[in-house]
């Protein structure tokens, strides 16, 4: 976390009220954190804080209400997790700390960070409450005791409303991206999440913007707050070249199988964004013949210490590795780095590339996109203030000429080992003479007995059609079927009917916030949504699973179950007690003669 490594600079606010002075140089021993958090943070690699940690750290230590201006990617959730955890009762059982964040994956992220943070303070339990986790998991860690809990308005609600968790004994609250939640529709929640929990306690607010709904909301519950605004750019360095893929995740691997193939690579990181992953990746790649290894945080240090060497001697050429896992990392071999999984923030994207290029050499960094993350295209463009250049896959026939390069070259390295030549010589000519084949059918059956069942070249017909971003349209145009179902960018379509409307007074933003938090949706997942009387029309991925649907059906929104199902055209069938059965089909009109 480099102070030269920060998003660009926030919107400026209404007149702050006051603008922390940040030391020059700091490092994270002077802001005054408990030991065992500093011992965590030279675990992994941190140094020098961002600006927002170095200015909001000493007000949240002080106990000091803060509202911190500052875009994703500036370092926020140290800023108030560091604190945080310096300052925890680990005898208190009830939850003392409350984060509320807009999305499921921003709440795991920050879960994620408080445990990495907490490594070396004993007993410390962080759990998320989030949509579309089941409940049970939920109740029984609350049951146990927790000190930290991190979730989405919606479910904190829903866990306020049924009595299952206690906030009167909260000593500190963050409201993560809070502008984001209001977009998203939780004011109301938040509003009431705020007015449930005691007046005593300390209150953080991070937003990238100051609209007046947060300007009101900083004013009326949070008290004498120190407005710490952020000011700062993220940066690559220009040896580095950078480019990007749009690929559909099913092709992900295979998509990188044929960079490997076809770039003059030789040490590469391959970034994904789970543990688990980690490991899949890692061993898919060797059972394609490559030497890759992963690390993560559950990789214990002499192991990560001897994969690392590994790749220094070149007996490893392929890491596949976890952010966590790769901070600090400086190995010169290191000429590529994939984002398999892109990061969603910028400060992850940059430190992840900066594990090549290192003291003036040139690098690589590859990132694949799926459409539907395409948007993070523009944010790390404006955060870095460079382009990135878009490729295509590598084709069969770049893949086939790359291979035959290297049998070509094979043969030559053989045929300069003269005495083994000469011994293999005359055992081909003992057969050419025994059974009047002639030698160049002999080196092609030898040829098939070294290359074994996998096929030398790749058959050009099963190339998948390209995916063509065009930027300025902001699509992706490949081969599209001439007929089918609705689509937004590239992805099919399909309309869904939700028992909510007018009459129960929702909004879309509220339809959406609430189906992106149960479901795990991205807001290029949303089409059109249309509010009719006593239902509305949403328009969602056609290929939503079972599972998903399943949870959407149980969201609530407005108090009213939704009851999600695709849509017919036709209304759903009243029941004997006049409500509508949305599981019973329509009965056809029928026509008279």
């Amino acid at each position: 976390m480099n102070t030269s490594e920060q998003a660009p600079d926030a919107p400026a606010p209404e007149a702050p009220e006051s603008v922390a002075d940040v030391p020059a140089e700091p490092t994270f021993d002077d802001l005054g954190l408990e030991h065992a958090v500093l011992r965590a943070l030279r675990d992994v690699g941190y140094e020098t804080p961002s600006a927002i940690q170095a200015a909001t750290i000493p007000a949240l230590l002080t106990g000091r209400d803060v509202v911190g201006l500052a875009q994703t990617g500036t370092g926020k959730t140290a800023a108030f997790a560091l604190p945080i955890l310096s300052r925890l009762d680990l005898e208190q059982k009830t939850p003392q700390a409350l984060v509320l964040a807009p999305t499921r994956e921003l709440a795991l992220q920050v879960c994620e960070a408080f445990e990495k943070y907490s490594a070396h303070l004993p007993d410390v339990r962080v759990l998320p409450v989030y949509g579309g986790q089941g409940y049970g998991v939920q109740l029984s860690a609350l049951r146990r005791g927790v000190h930290i809990v991190v979730g989405t308005p919606g479910r904190i609600m829903d866990h306020l409303e049924k009595g299952t968790l206690d906030l009167s004994e909260l000593r500190f609250l963050v409201l993560d991206e809070a502008d984001e939640m209001l977009k998203m529709g939780f004011a109301e929640d938040v509003e009431t999440i705020l007015a449930e929990t005691p007046d005593d306690k300390q209150v953080a607010l991070f937003s990238a913007t100051m609209p007046p709904q947060i300007r009101r909301i900083s004013k009326q519950y949070l008290s004498d707050a120190q407005e710490i605004a952020v000011k700062g750019k993220t940066t690559t360095a220009t040896n580095i070249t950078q480019r990007y893929l749009v690929v559909a995740y099913p092709q992900k691997v295979d998509a990188l199988t044929r960079i490997l193939e076809v770039e003059n690579f030789a040490g590469m990181i391959v970034f994904v964004r789970t543990k688990s992953e980690t490991e899949t990746l890692a061993e898919k790649l060797r059972a394609r013949g490559y030497s890759a290894a992963a690390i993560n945080g559950d990789v214990p240090q002499p192991q990560r210490e001897r994969t690392v060497d590994q790749l220094k001697q070149a007996k490893l050429d392929i890491l596949v590795a976890t952010d966590v896992a790769a901070r600090g990392l400086d190995v010169e071999r290191i000429s590529h780095v994939v984002n398999f999984d892109i990061p969603t923030d910028t400060e992850s994207y940059v430190h992840r590339i900066g594990r090549t290029g290192r003291a003036g050499r040139t690098g690589d960094a590859i990132s694949f996109v799926t459409p539907r993350e395409r948007y993070l295209l523009k944010s790390i463009e404006k955060a870095t203030g460079q382009k990135l250049t878009p490729m295509q896959m590598p084709s069969a026939d770049e893949v086939n000429t790359t291979r035959l390069t290297r049998f070509d070259d094979a043969i030559t390295a053989a045929l300069s080992e003269s005495q083994r030549v000469d011994r293999f010589r005359d055992i081909v000519s003992h057969y050419v003479r025994h059974h009047d084949v002639p030698e160049v059918d002999v080196a092609a059956a030898l040829a098939i007995v070294a290359q074994g069942e996998t096929p030398l070249l790749l058959d050009p017909s099963a190339d998948p059609a390209p995916q063509e971003y065009d930027r300025r349209r902001g699509d992706d145009r490949g081969r599209r079927e001439e007929r089918g179902p609705k689509r937004r960018g590239s992805q099919p379509m399909e309309t869904y009917r939700i028992a909510v409307g007018k009459r129960h007074r929702v909004e879309p933003r509220q339809i959406v916030g609430a189906l992106a938090n149960e479901g795990g949706l991205g807001r290029d997942d949303f089409g059109a949504i249309q509010i009719r009387g006593d239902f509305s029309l949403v328009e969602l991925p056609a290929e939503l699973s079972k599972d998903t649907i399943s949870r959407l059906s149980k969201t609530r929104i407005s108090g009213q179950l939704i009851e999600l199902r695709p849509d017919s055209g036709r209304p759903a069938k009243k029941g004997r007690d006049g409500r509508r059965d949305s599981n019973r089909p329509a009965r056809k009109p029928r026509h008279r003669s």
